[in-house]
């Protein structure tokens, strides 16, 4: 039997990939509760998952027919600033003021934006069929962001200012995508995931050794240290190979589509464990958020792991 024959796996593979992916947010959130700070809790979790993506990258070297370029070593350094150290480090900084359904709304965005940075970068055409899809996604994203300004209107800087940090996110890493659709035929794509996450998690790792006294790092307390390797086991590692693994069973359409359950899953999640409120007008900003990207990503494309699931960040 091939592996194509086993679509039943393929599929829960992929659910528990988004499930993995849109329980970040959440584990953050709790993280924020003891105090920590987002350059500390990031650093746990690239910490954690860093001898995971060596020993992908090791192996995605082991299957290559050639050696990478020092220019291709620069590219994925380029690429997993954007893509994986900016994009995650401004994510959670605006976890901070904002609650994680919002969050993983604005993030879900994603595709939107590269779509308009291929508008302007690359001359794509923009039909009526995706500018509709836009005008759905933003609509339903407004009425999220109404939905958070309305729980305390006392707190609408820290809205702004958390969603804005999140919506820099999502640019991070469409730029991310779009600079990996350019070179991912040359270097491959787990190859190009491997690395380019290694250099990001070497990245938040320095930035800690400059901020932080390094041994402060595992002097933390032990819920904060149990939830970083959450952080990189359930909702980085763990999602990461499933939805790899999902996408070699079915195809990146079919695994793509299964990322509309994230920011469902986000809210579900945000209400049972963070008592986040859960309000029709947010459940129905979220349901136009996922119609419009849903409109959008009707053509299926090669995607690697992360992009498949939706994560960003």
């Amino acid at each position: 039997m091939t592996i194509r024959e086993h679509p039943a796996l393929g599929w829960w593979m992929a659910f528990a990939g988004a499930f993995g992916f849109s329980f970040k947010a959440v584990l953050v959130k709790l993280a924020y509760r003891y105090g920590v700070d987002a350059e500390t809790i990031l650093a746990l979790r690239m910490g954690f998952a860093l001898p995971f993506f060596l020993l992908l990258g090791w192996a995605a070297e082991q299957r290559a027919a050639h050696r990478l370029s020092v220019r291709q070593w620069g590219i994925l350094f380029v690429l997993g600033f954007l893509g994986y150290y900016g994009s995650s480090y401004l994510d959670f900084l605006g976890l901070r003021y904002i609650s994680a359904g919002l969050e993983r709304m604005i993030l879900f965005c994603y595709p939107t934006l590269v779509v308009l940075m291929s508008a302007a970068f690359l001359g794509t055409r923009l039909d009526r069929r995706t500018l509709a899809s836009l005008v759905v996604c933003y609509a339903g994203l407004a009425l999220a962001l109404v939905h958070d300004l309305g729980q305390n209107p006392g707190s609408a800087h820290d809205v702004w200012l958390g969603g804005g940090l999140v919506f820099a996110s999502a640019v991070a890493y469409a730029l991310y995508l779009l600079g990996t659709g350019q070179v991912v035929a040359q270097i491959g794509a787990s190859r190009l995931s491997a690395w380019a996450t290694t250099f990001a998690c070497l990245l938040v790792l320095s930035q800690f050794a400059v901020m932080r006294p390094l041994p402060s790092l595992w002097q933390q307390p032990a819920p904060v240290l149990w939830l970083g390797l959450a952080m990189a086991l359930v909702s980085t590692v763990a999602p990461v190979w499933l939805v790899s693994e999902a996408i070699r069973r079915l195809g990146s359409g079919p695994v793509s589509m299964s990322a509309t359950l994230g920011p469902v899953l986000t809210l579900l999640l945000g209400a049972w464990l963070l008592d986040e409120p859960l309000a029709f007008t947010q459940l129905a900003g979220c349901g136009l958020v996922i119609g419009g990207v849903v409109m959008m990503s009707r053509r299926p494309r090669p995607v690697s792991a992360a992009t498949a699931a939706g994560e960003g960040g």
